[in-house]
């Protein structure tokens, strides 16, 4: 038995870019144990808004009046195409907007990077009472545009190409599933507008060293046919990195580390077959050089393919 659902997208973290100070949104659900069907495309626009008023400068929480509160508005196209069905690729684009509500720094806004995955189920069986899968997943991202990065918090991202490896745990008994994965993230140097900058020290180059990341994430809920309901809980780890010094602004090397939860649903229109409505709500509760950001999204999704119009089925025990 195969496990076929319709692609739903959930959180919209575009790398740590999002989650460092406008909210990570990256989401897009290479980090969930839903496939699509083969030759089945699922594609559809996404929203989501992020902000934060209090941050961590450090290990310091505190907050920022020449800042007030940062918030980015996130556009972006997302999709998924079943090579098999146990093989899928899936794509990913937004457009970000940034502003303070308060201080003399203006916002940022314009397309960011461009994320690419392959998905891969090399298993699925029986284990117990339920549905055992294992899955990897590999990822590329890179800027689309040329915009700046070192204007953090208000930068859309870092400008780093970054190549990701992540394996993840499934496992199922009738409708209720736990979902486990960990991601390693390697980042790519990044160029500045500057021929010099201080981190612990000074650096005479435009050239900055981008630490690279590992990523936890955990989802447990209910999953059948019709609708998804999950709690998540992600956290976000750099491996390296520095923190920002008293009342100074951020940098793209800082030592960025989040941990956050919340909540995410998805559900399949009964009257318009391969029609699904996503939406999801999150929160830090803990950080390190990062905003105490609260993030939610909602998408529409529309399934293309020669089973766009045959019900999912709720994974059962094989035989």
């Amino acid at each position: 038995m195969s496990r076929k659902f319709y692609f739903h997208q959930i959180i919209l973290l575009a790398g740590v870019y999002l989650i460092l100070f406008s909210g990570k949104a990256k989401a897009q659900t290479d980090i969930d144990a839903i496939m699509m069907d083969k030759h089945n495309l699922c594609i559809g626009p996404m929203y989501g808004n992020s902000s934060w008023k209090n941050y961590w400068e450090g290990t310091l929480k505190r907050d920022n009046a020449n800042l007030g509160t940062v918030s980015s508005n996130i556009y972006s196209i997302m999709g998924n195409y079943g090579i098999l069905d146990n093989l899928n690729i899936l794509f990913g684009l937004p457009y970000i907007a940034t502003k303070a509500s308060a201080g003399t720094n203006h916002g940022m806004k314009g397309l960011q990077d461009i994320s690419l995955w392959i998905k891969y189920m090399p298993l699925e069986k029986t284990l117990g009472k339920g549905t055992f899968s294992i899955y990897t997943i590999a990822g590329l991202s890179f800027p689309s545009t040329n915009y700046p990065a070192d204007y953090l918090p208000l930068s859309i991202g870092l400008h780093s190409t970054n190549l990701s490896l992540r394996a993840m745990l499934d496992y199922q008994i009738n409708q209720w599933f736990a979902t486990l994965s960990g991601t390693f993230i390697q980042r790519s140097n990044v160029k500045i507008d500057r021929n010099s900058y201080y981190t612990t020290e000074m650096h005479y180059t435009n050239l900055v060293d981008m630490p690279n990341a590992i990523q936890y994430n955990l989802r447990t809920g209910i999953r059948n046919e019709r609708f998804i309901a999950e709690a998540v809980l992600s956290n976000w780890t750099t491996l390296g990195g520095f923190d920002i010094t008293r009342n100074n602004m951020p940098f793209l090397s800082n030592k960025m580390n989040m941990t956050t939860i919340g909540i995410n649903g998805k559900y399949n229109l009964a009257k318009i077959q391969g029609l699904s409505a996503t939406g999801g709500i999150h929160a830090a509760v803990a950080g390190r050089n990062t905003g105490q950001v609260t993030n939610f999204n909602i998408g529409i999704f529309y399934v293309l393919g020669p089973k766009k119009d045959k019900q999912t089925k709720t994974p059962k025990i094989k035989k």
